[in-house]
């Protein structure tokens, strides 16, 4: 269900509370309205890590670019609180042209994953990611198994592939030296990484 606090005072409780706890690391602000999302599941965690193990050492451990498990990408600088979105995997190329402000990433990533849970909001920040630049998004949608990759082009980001179990398309990234695919795994799907001038090959 949603829930309105229109009382100041509980209102920074509250987020104090969830800083606290540690809770509050993906909570976001979209053009001044503050977002707090349940804290993801196992498996969303498990994916997230994996994937961030993955592109440290195909991307990070090289020297190609930076890889973060989240940040504050923000729209703006002056008033970067008012507009944030936390991606949940997001990659930096060495020569991007995003600008790291400690607290808050601004401008366009070079690559962006997010992993979907029910009545999350991603289809709905690709709108937010398309104004800021970002350069490619993958999402690996968990309610329908399928993995979408989508590419900055004629000024917004725009789906250039999909692959499902029925039809495990590979998937270029254009700023990364990865693939990416959809196959059937024991308990889940899993994505298939390979890079793609080594014999290198992931399960996520």
């Amino acid at each position: 269900m949603a829930m309105l606090i229109e009382n100041p005072r509980l209102e920074e409780e509250l987020k104090e509370q969830r800083q606290a706890w540690g809770a509050d690391q993906h909570d976001e602000v979209w053009e001044g309205v503050y977002f707090m999302p349940p804290m993801a599941n196992d498996d969303h965690q498990e994916i997230v890590s994996n994937f961030t193990f993955v592109l440290g050492a195909s991307v990070g451990l090289p020297g190609l670019g930076k890889v973060r498990p989240g940040v504050n990408l923000a729209a703006s600088v002056e008033d970067w609180e008012h507009d944030y979105r936390v991606p949940d995997v997001v990659v930096f190329m060495a020569d991007t042209a995003a600008e790291n402000y400690n607290r808050f990433w601004t401008g366009p990533a070079d690559f962006i994953i997010e992993i979907t849970s029910p009545r999350d909001r991603t289809y709905e920040k690709i709108r937010f990611y398309s104004q800021i630049g970002v350069r490619e998004l993958l999402i690996v949608n968990r309610q329908s198994w399928v993995l979408e990759l989508y590419r900055h082009q004629d000024g917004s980001l725009q789906k250039v592939g999909e692959s499902t179990l029925e039809r495990p398309e590979v998937l270029s990234s254009g700023k990364l030296p990865l693939e990416f695919c959809l196959i059937a795994g024991e308990t889940r799907p899993q994505v298939e990484v390979r890079h793609k001038t080594t014999s290198e090959r992931w399960l996520v």
